[in-house]
């Protein structure tokens, strides 16, 4: 039997649905969807108007045509597979992992398996059910492509505990990271995060809508046109570490989407061309046990990946006098 495949929707406001929010209407509208799933649609580009840009705020006009391509549903649940994970502590209460650069976090539309989620599934087992169906355990995320310590509840009281520690902002999150040009330690870059308006997959200071995000610089280190930052966040917004450096002028090195592929590069830098992620890794996770109330500190080691082309780059940079 064939997989259902997407499915698209449309409607026109009426006059009654003059001034409402696009958010509301659409999940009237489509009763297969929750206001929260009508939001996330409108943020994921999925719903397009007959004028204008959509947003979940957005006060509806009578006579706008509303479109909306709706993902094919992904399995209920997601299923353990045996995939590589290194783990860091595992105890009662929660697991703290090592994530891969690579591993999408949780199940979404596009990628219904070999996520964080079915790794834990097989070598944990037991996860806390606050999250759904789809996100059993997850507390917080990792991009795509960043690698590091990331910690995931194993039952429903972990999993509040942690989350308000996250929401007090009461985590230290400490993250590595290889960017273009020459950055001193000690700086702070303040600046709000939100959607941005013409690209849906980046974020921006730009945005209509953003939130407040902080980052700190504590260490820099220049290595010939590039720097190596140890930094931390105060927030986590989406892709904050590699939105504030890239509009600060120092995208991070690797980070195609924000500006931090060089086409040409010297020889001495040639290694910076053969990575397939951003360099950016979360090296250092702070936080109190949420049932002992110890603080615990994992810390996660450069994965082989981007040790090696920090490797080579110092090498051939100190080889470089010598061959002028």
């Amino acid at each position: 039997m064939a997989e259902p495949g997407p499915r698209h929707e449309r409607f026109t406001a009426s006059p009654g649905d003059a001034g409402r929010r696009l958010d509301l209407v659409l999940a009237e509208r489509v009763p297969a969807l929750s206001r929260a799933q009508a939001q996330r649609l409108i943020r994921d580009g999925c719903v397009r108007l007959s004028a204008g840009t959509a947003r979940p705020s957005l006060p509806l006009r009578a006579g706008l045509v509303v479109d909306v391509a709706m993902p094919a549903p992904a399995p209920a649940a997601p299923q353990p597979e045996d995939l590589p994970l290194t783990i860091l502590h595992d105890d009662e209460d929660l697991v703290v992992i090592d994530k891969p650069a690579g591993m999408v976090v949780h199940p979404a539309a596009g990628h219904a398996a070999g996520t964080l989620v079915n790794a834990l599934l097989h070598h944990v087992g037991g996860l806390s059910g606050i999250g759904g169906t789809a996100r059993p355990g997850i507390v917080h995320r990792l991009d795509r492509g960043t690698s590091g310590v990331m910690v995931v509840a194993k039952h429903d009281r972990a999993h509040q505990a942690l989350s308000r520690q996250f929401q007090d902002r009461s985590v230290g999150k400490e993250y590595i990271a290889l960017v273009w040009g020459a950055v001193g330690a000690g700086g702070t870059i303040e600046r709000p995060i939100g959607r941005d308006p013409t690209h849906r997959h980046r974020m921006s200071g730009r945005a209509r809508r953003a939130r407040p995000a902080v980052t700190r610089i504590v260490e820099a280190e220049s290595i010939d046109g590039l720097s190596l930052l140890r930094l931390t966040i105060g927030t986590g917004r989406t892709h904050q570490i590699r939105v504030h450096l890239s509009e600060t002028g120092h995208p991070v090195v690797g980070d195609a989407l924000y500006g931090g592929v060089r086409k040409r590069l010297p020889a001495r830098l040639a290694a910076i061309g053969r990575l397939t992620r951003p360099f950016l890794h979360a090296s250092r996770l702070t936080f109190r046990h949420p049932s002992t109330g110890r603080t615990i500190a994992a810390e996660a080691p450069l994965p082989a990946d981007l040790a090696e082309t920090l490797a080579r780059v110092r090498r051939a940079v100190a080889r470089a006098p010598e061959a002028r």
